[in-house]
């Protein structure tokens, strides 16, 4: 095992939903680690800025437009990845959304939206990752970002537990399918941080109230994620497998969800 166990030179990392927020901040702790990054979005052009920050950290990075909720754009970016670095043997699954609604008002296009992205997206990533490291013959680490909410519960976000609690059960799943193949895959389960799907709800008074009553007094720093996540895709994590470490102080050891 290597002195360095916290190095990710030589891996080469994709991130999903990297255009802003959690994803953003994953990337360019990656590239920090040593990795080379792809970060993939929906939207392209919004991700020139990061990869400007990842090479003047003398990073590399590679932008690619991706739709995980589309196998054609995702098999798309895929195909562009491995051209330019090679085959991507870390990926952290990220993109993910929230639509709040009492399960009574839940319609059929919101619990797709939600399911669509949150599930069958990081689904859809993952088998393709696997697919192509076991035609390559190469080892790997899938990260699921799941969420507290896929733990605990509250009122209000019965798609967003749902999709997240399966995402749960899907990893532990497919470590097991997956060992054979020298593939790890694990979940981070993110308490409350500040991204740009909440910073309205806490900054109201509300919100500061919710925050005021949290264990730790304070929302999480998007950076407070780095070190499990470059544990996980490394050789720091060579034996963490089918995991989910929650990443939220205490906030699910507690009742005020």
């Amino acid at each position: 095992m290597s002195q360095d166990l916290f190095s990710l030179k030589g891996k080469i990392a994709l991130v999903t939903g990297a255009s802003s927020g959690i994803g953003a901040c994953i990337a360019l702790g990656l590239a920090k680690a040593g990795a080379r990054v792809v970060v993939a979005a929906r939207r392209k052009d919004r991700l020139q800025d990061l990869v400007s920050d990842i090479e003047k950290q003398d990073g590399q990075a590679l932008a690619v437009q991706m739709d995980v909720r589309d196998k054609d754009s995702i098999r798309a970016a895929f195909d562009l990845a491995e051209q330019t670095f090679g085959t991507v043997d870390v990926l952290v699954n990220n993109a993910g959304v929230a639509d709040a609604k009492n399960f009574t008002k839940v319609d059929d296009e919101s619990l797709d939206f939600v399911m669509g992205t949150n599930f069958n997206g990081v689904w859809n990533v993952a088998q393709e990752t696997a697919k192509r490291l076991i035609a390559a013959k190469k080892p790997g680490s899938i990260i699921n970002i799941a969420s507290v909410l896929g733990l605990v519960v509250a009122p209000g976000q019965t798609a967003y537990c749902a999709s997240k609690g399966a995402v749960i059960q899907l990893t532990r799943s497919m470590a097991l399918d997956l060992m054979k193949n020298k593939i790890r895959v694990n979940a981070i389960a993110p308490g409350w941080f500040k991204t740009e799907m909440n910073e309205e709800y806490f900054d109201s008074p509300a919100g500061l109230d919710y925050i005021s009553r949290m264990p730790a007094r304070r929302l999480g720093q998007v950076q407070e994620l780095l070190g499990p996540i470059v544990m996980l895709a490394g050789e720091a994590g060579s034996f963490v497998n089918g995991s989910v470490i929650s990443v939220d102080g205490a906030i699910s050891a507690t009742t005020i969800h």
